[in-house]
């Protein structure tokens, strides 16, 4: 055997320059930012997140890794397997622990076996699910993998699901208005509304990135975060020292949008900018203005893509109200291995009847397009 494959109960056990050389310039797949998800707290064994990351080494240097953790729930995936850990209760089995690869708490398709070659993957995949047996786990999940990683899943044994998030797409737009005018007649004059009532309450938008974000505004941003978990009746997952780290080690990928009304902050939207793309990612406000949440978060977000001439805008999970704003939905997929004789079968079958409605799902929902017949 001439590689050596390792468990990382901490990412600080991998130096940050081996981890970077493999995860490239991905802010959220960097050391820095999963390092400030455990040393905050965030993603720690308390939390449900106990970092099990795969580190394959061939004389002595680092060939493929995977973010990989240990969960005790299902919280903070956004893939919704609760009905198979209920599944498992009432036969007595345990679904947790469970291995899961991901980005804690965000939902951002992209590679997540960073290898030099297939064969490296493989080997690293052969791994996580050794460690299924070896330490007790019902199962490896893979989150959001890009498709080029789908087809390796798929052909190392795992199972396939599929799911819908809404992304805008740049056609090469001078200004707003001219994504504007690409929309049908109705959704056209409703989102103009909308912006004229959100300018005429007074609501005024800046754009911070890098040093502009200071330690007030990200302050704030937090504030608001916070106040929206609270509003929908959770705890939110992250800390304030998770984004003044955040902040202090990916500051040149955050884009912060800040409302304001008569030079005070009243609302917060939060991106990382990666490539071309803009994630949106954490939003919140103090004050409720109609139409304030989706300029904020969106129409805002699309502007500053046409300016820096960014071509994907991601808006996060879920929400078909995205669609009436330009975004057209996108299949994105996890990837899930067990090897129990009862529910793997039944889990394959609950997919197989699964996919084809995702799909037709998918097909009306473009059937809707707000966009102008070509």
């Amino acid at each position: 055997m001439n590689f050596e494959i390792v468990s990382l109960e901490s990412i600080k056990a991998i130096p940050a320059r081996h981890w970077d050389a493999m995860a490239g310039d991905n802010p959220l797949l960097s050391h820095g930012y999963l390092e400030a998800l455990e040393s905050t707290h965030c993603a720690e064994p308390r939390t449900g997140w106990a970092p099990r990351h795969l580190v394959l080494y061939r004389e002595g240097a680092v060939r493929a890794l995977m973010p990989l953790y240990a969960k005790s729930h299902s919280r903070g995936e956004y893939v919704f397997d609760q009905a198979w850990a209920n599944a498992y209760a009432r036969y007595g089995m345990n679904y947790y622990p469970k291995l899961v690869s991901a980005i804690p708490f965000t939902p951002v398709p992209g590679p997540r076996v960073l290898a030099y070659d297939r064969n490296d993957q493989r080997i690293l995949l052969e791994a996580a699910k050794h460690l299924v047996n070896q330490e007790g786990h019902s199962s490896v999940h893979i989150l959001f993998p890009d498709e080029d990683t789908v087809a390796l899943l798929r052909s190392c044994g795992f199972l396939i699901r599929s799911n819908i998030q809404f992304h805008w797409r740049n056609a090469g737009y001078r200004r707003l208005d001219d994504f504007l005018a690409t929309l049908t007649q109705p959704k056209r004059k409703k989102l103009r509304q909308e912006r004229r009532r959100v300018s005429e309450a007074g609501i005024r938008f800046r754009w911070l990135s890098g040093r502009e974000i200071d330690s007030e505004s990200l302050r704030f941003l937090y504030l608001c975060y916070v106040q929206t978990y609270l509003q929908h009746g959770h705890a939110p997952y992250l800390n304030l020292d998770f984004f003044e780290r955040m902040h202090d080690r990916l500051r040149d990928a955050m884009v912060l949008i800040l409302a304001e009304r008569g030079g005070r902050s009243i609302a917060a939207a939060l991106n990382i900018r990666h490539g071309e793309r803009l994630y949106g990612r954490y939003w919140g406000c103090t004050e409720f203005v109609p139409g304030l949440h989706f300029e904020t978060c969106y129409l805002q977000g699309m502007e500053y893509c046409i300016a820096h001439g960014l071509q994907v805008f991601e808006g996060g999970a879920q929400g078909e109200h995205k669609l009436a704003r330009g975004m057209l939905p996108v299949l994105t997929y996890s990837a899930h291995w067990l090897d129990d004789p009862v529910f793997r079968p039944a889990i394959a079958d609950f997919l197989e009847r699964e996919t084809p409605f995702v799909q037709e799902y998918l097909d009306e929902l473009l059937a809707h397009s707000p966009y102008k017949a070509s």
